[in-house]
């Protein structure tokens, strides 16, 4: 099996399909973006939370290759409840799994990506979403 077959797989390449459940708009309360200067793909995260803090809506823009999109997909799909430090220990946990540091973070469908791991020119590609949805919560504390 190639490099390339283990890294896109049908299951990462079917969640781009999902980002049109995620539509981004500048209502948002918060708001950020991240920028790979790598690649030069971008994310734009909107989120809207709930009376206790948690996530209660998502919104994506998204111009980045698969990786992206699914690391994307499955941050938008799975933040719903989540709380600003759930996102920051998955961010803090992805940075330290890329780097052999430490196991892949406890969040849905994350196994999804595991192949990005032996393709570093990939890993900013993963943390885009994650370091711009970090980033708008960071911005309501």
């Amino acid at each position: 099996m190639s490099a390339g077959s283990k890294l896109y797989t049908t299951r990462m390449l079917s969640l781009s399909a999902e980002l049109a459940n995620y539509p981004y708009s500048e209502d948002f309360e918060l708001t950020a973006d991240a920028r790979s200067s790598v690649c030069g793909s971008t994310i734009s995260v909107g989120l809207d939370l709930n009376g206790s803090g948690t996530v209660r809506k998502t919104g994506l823009r998204v111009a980045a290759c698969a990786v992206g999109q699914s690391s994307a997909a499955i941050l938008a799909r799975n933040a719903g409840g989540a709380k600003a430090e759930d996102i920051s220990r998955t961010t803090d946990g992805l940075r330290e799994w890329l780097s052999y540091k430490g196991p892949l973070p406890d969040w849905p469908d994350l196994e999804v990506l595991s192949g990005v791991r032996e393709h570093k020119g990939r890993h900013g590609a993963l943390l885009l979403p994650w370091d711009a949805a970090a980033k708008a919560l960071g911005s309501a504390e």
